[in-house]
């Protein structure tokens, strides 16, 4: 953080600087005046690769199953693959009150830049800030109805989404996705920093591809050599939500866009600690 400029009134409302003194809810964007949103939730991961968008889709599909109204916004821009999880192949509609969400076939609100494109293979080639506003705008315009928990798909890292989402949404919590490799665990602290240095609160940790279990003798086979997820949640004091297997079927099923089919009991601790979320 910059220090305090000398010329600062302390009128935070008027100024553009990012300074100690500053009240990180001063940042916050409101949404849309008819979207009735309870809970935001970000899922994010400090790199790529370890299932963060496969998280964020358990999650919703868990917590829609236990009678919530749910929505994700995808704010990876870049590689969004929520709508491809899911199954949605139609476009996001909208009038000049705002954009509609996609729904999913249990009624799951979705937002994802692919459900602006012409073509889901069309590259999004945009710089920083304009993906950061981009992201801004899947919260002040597009109307999300009666949401009960809101799930925000991250890119992985610290950059411009991540910062964006923390300052400009009243974000409840974050869950941090890894996976059991040792380098992964050292990238988990730079997220989990971040956090604590934007006053977010860290609903605790999932770690993914935790092992493999054998069809046939039920053995757990550590693929990526022994997990880490304990002794870094000791270290921060947080709470290990889920180890989760390497299971090719949850693949298949994302692959289909039928995640919703797919059942799992892996994340139910995770489902009730986001309950309790006053």
């Amino acid at each position: 953080m910059s220090q305090v400029s000398e010329s600062c009134n302390h009128d935070c409302g008027s100024c553009g600087e990012n300074c100690s003194e500053r009240d990180p809810k001063s940042f916050q964007e409101k949404p849309h005046a008819k979207s009735n949103i309870k809970k935001v939730i970000g899922v994010v991961s400090g790199k790529g690769g370890v299932g963060k968008s496969l998280v964020t889709g358990m999650l919703a599909v868990l917590m829609s199953r236990q009678g919530y109204r749910v929505g994700v916004l995808d704010a990876d821009i870049t590689g969004p693959s929520i709508p491809k999880m899911f199954g949605i192949k139609e476009k996001a509609t909208g009038t000049e009150e705002g954009i509609f969400p996609a729904l999913t076939k249990t009624g799951i609100q979705v937002m994802s830049a692919n459900l602006l494109l012409e073509d889901d293979t069309d590259p999004v080639i945009w710089r920083g800030p304009v993906i950061a506003g981009t992201v801004k705008q899947f919260w002040t315009e597009v109307i999300w109805e009666d949401v009960d928990y809101l799930f925000v798909d991250m890119p992985p890292g610290t950059g411009d989404v991540p910062l964006t989402v923390f300052q400009s949404l009243p974000v409840d919590g974050i869950v941090v996705v890894t996976s059991p490799q040792d380098l992964v665990s050292m990238i988990v602290a730079k997220a989990v920093n971040m956090a604590k240095m934007m006053h977010i609160p860290i609903i605790g940790l999932v770690e993914n591809m935790s092992y493999v279990q054998c069809p046939h003798c039920n053995e757990k086979i550590n693929v990526f050599g022994e997990s880490h997820i304990d002794e870094t949640a000791a270290k921060y004091q947080l709470k290990v939500l889920s180890k989760l297997a390497m299971n090719p079927e949850i693949a298949k099923a994302c692959d289909a866009g039928a995640i919703e089919s797919f059942n799992s009991e892996e994340l139910n601790d995770a489902a009730r600690v986001l309950a309790e979320i006053k």
